[in-house]
Order: structure tokens, then C-alpha cells, then sequence
């Protein structure tokens, strides 16, 4: 199954949704008509129950994302506290959207493709990957990206990404040691080893699965007792409905892999 947008491809099989931002020519940098774009597919995800998960990955050889298109800019409100972080188009998880996203980035990553980066829950790069903050290069203050790196990684990681800017690229042997991306492989391998993560998800039960996800993200900011209880809660809700739907007559354990 197939929808037809403007920036970018969508497709969905065996309960996998696979969005590709395309606009390598812009190398893959975001504009209003994305961000539009995106409410829409998260909407769709959120909706469908067809879908389980969610890659998230970009066309091209040179970038997954090099942030905003800054040779279209963004529509605004002329009202300064009417104006928006577009982030809240752009990021699942401001989007409500539970089912796991698995983003697979490659070439250059910068800025505002934070706003996905931030907000998946398995990051995995290729080798050829570099992550770089252009911001206050550009007498910006860099805020809205660091601010969720900074749930990600160390704290000193994100204020030196985000400090430095243009002179200074994060690679991906970095990014795997500082816990931004979980896996780095080669470039050529990346979107079939992102797939194939994705598809070991999609058949597991979705209510465990989805529960999972919200449980996390939901506590977050939370203090440790508070989350265990809003977790504890998640399970009373979640288990039932989760287990029946695991099969106990065709049930077989997989054999694992050590990463």
C-alpha cells in the first residue's frame, strides 16, 4: 500500500511503514510542505493498526537531513506567540504516535534533523554518517534540538554539538559511544539491516509493544516513583490485552543474536 506526497515516499508492508524523506537535491533539508506532510503521516500511523512500525529514513547519497530549507523558509504566524516550533509537525512522539520508529541516517545530519533523530526509538547510522549543529555558526541560538539530545546523551555531548557548530562534526563511531545511535553499519547495509529491525518488531504483540513505548516516553520527566506507578499502570492495561495475543499453541522462541 502506497500514498502519493510531494517530499516525501511512503509505503506500507507486513505492518511496516517505510517514509523516506526525498528531496536529495535539497539534501533532504525539510520545508512547510514537509512538515504538513508529516502531520498527515502521523496521523496515518497513529490511526491505522495495519501499521506496527515505523523507518524513518532519506534519499540520496549526501544527507539525511540538513534541517530547514532556509531558501524557502517556513509559514509563521505574524502573531510572535502564535508562531510554532515546526518540530511539532515533525517529531512522532509530539505527534502522539506510540508504534516504534526506527531511524536509519547516513551523510550529513544536522539541526533540524534532530527533530526525528530525538524523537525515534532505535537510531541506527551508516559509516559514513557525521552529525553537526549549524546554529550559532549562524548567530542562531541553538535550543529546540539540543534541548531533546540532551535526553539522549550526556549533557556535556550535547552542549559541545550544539557549541561548536560548523567547526566540528560528530562521526559515527562517536555517535555509537555516546549512546545516540545504537548500531553503525555500512552504507550500503543500511536500509536492509533497518528493515530488518524493524520487521523482528512488527510481529510481536502490539499492545505490549506500543504500551512499551508510551511508558517510556511518557515518564521521562518524571521522578522515579511517579514513573513506576504511571508504569505499573501501564501494565494493568496493557497485559491483557497484550498476552492473548500471543499465540501459545504456534509460540516459539527465536534464537537470539548478542550485539
Amino acid at each position: 500500500m502506497t500514498a502519493e506526497f510531494e517530499t516525501v515516499l511512503f509505503e506500507v508492508t507486513e505492518h511496516v511503514a517505510t517514509v523516506t524523506l526525498n528531496r536529495p537535491e535539497r539534501l533532504n533539508a525539510f520545508n512547510q510542505v514537509m512538515i504538513d506532510e508529516f502531520r498527515l503521516i502521523w496521523e496515518r500511523v497513529r490511526t491505522d493498526d495495519d501499521i506496527h512500525v515505523v523507518v524513518l529514513r532519506a534519499a540520496g547519497d549526501r544527507a539525511f537531513c540538513t534541517g530547514v530549507d532556509v531558501g524557502e523558509g517556513l509559514r509563521k504566524s505574524p502573531n510572535a506567540w502564535s508562531q510554532e516550533d515546526p518540530g511539532r509537525g515533525l517529531g512522532p512522539k509530539q505527534n502522539k504516535v506510540w508504534k516504534p520508529v526506527v531511524a536509519a541516517v547516513h551523510g550529513m545530519v544536522a539541526g533540524g534533523a534532530f527533530y526525528w533523530i530525538n524523537e525515534s526509538d532505535i537510531v541506527i547510522c551508516s559509516d559514513d554518517a557525521t552529525f553537526f549543529d549549524p546554529h550559532v555558526s549562524y548567530g542562531m541560538t541553538s535550543a529546540l534540538e539540543p534541548i531533546g539530545l540532551a535526553r539522549r546523551v550526556p549533557l556535556g555531548e550535547a552542549l559541545r554539538w550544539a557549541l561548536i557548530g560548523l567547526d566540528e562534526r560528530m562521526s559515527a563511531e562517536r555517535a555509537r559511544e555516546i549512546g545516540l545511535v545504537s548500531e553503525v553499519v555500512e552504507a550500503g547495509d543500511l536500509w536492509v539491516r533497518a528493515d530488518a529491525l524493524a520487521r523482528i518488531i512488527a510481529v510481536k504483540p502490539t499492545a505490549a509493544i506500543q504500551g512499551t513505548v508510551r511508558a517510556i516516553w511518557e515518564t521521562l520527566d518524571l521522578d522515579r516513583e511517579t514513573a513506576q506507578a504511571v508504569g505499573f499502570h501501564y501494565t494493568t492495561i496493557g497485559n491483557p490485552i497484550g498476552m492473548p495475543q500471543v499465540s501459545r499453541a504456534t509460540f516459539v522462541k527465536p534464537r537470539w543474536t548478542l550485539r
